[in-house]
């Protein structure tokens, strides 16, 4: 899978299309969904040019901690930390990915579902 350095994500790093951004390091950026699923919905993607959890190696540990870490730092600031949430990562066509660019979803402020819905 190759990443697309065009993509909408790739956009969002370059500073070309703004977000309502939540939190950064240097792995990763946090932002509010512009189509949110829950009352609370931030999508994290990595700084990296990853295309799919497929592509993840050794060398993305510490970026992929980062973005585990981050949903449980946002959690607690949005408030939902003590009630529940849920982090998905989509990945291919089958597994629901639209974006080829990973990125986790961290939803929560309501009760979720399973199977969702």
């Amino acid at each position: 899978m190759e990443y697309d350095s065009n993509g909408i994500f790739a956009k969002i790093l370059r500073g070309e299309i703004p977000t309502n951004s939540v939190y950064e390091n240097e792995n990763v950026l946090a932002f509010e969904d512009i189509n949110p699923k829950a009352p609370v919905h931030i999508l994290i993607i990595p700084k990296a040019d990853v295309p799919t959890v497929n592509e993840f190696g050794p060398e993305h540990k510490e970026m992929i901690g980062d973005m585990i870490l981050a949903a449980k730092e946002i959690a607690a600031e949005k408030g939902i930390a003590e009630s529940g949430y849920r982090m998905v990562i989509n990945t291919l066509d089958d597994g629901g990915q639209e974006l080829y660019h990973v990125h986790l979803h961290l939803l929560g402020g309501r009760r979720m579902k399973w199977p969702p819905g």
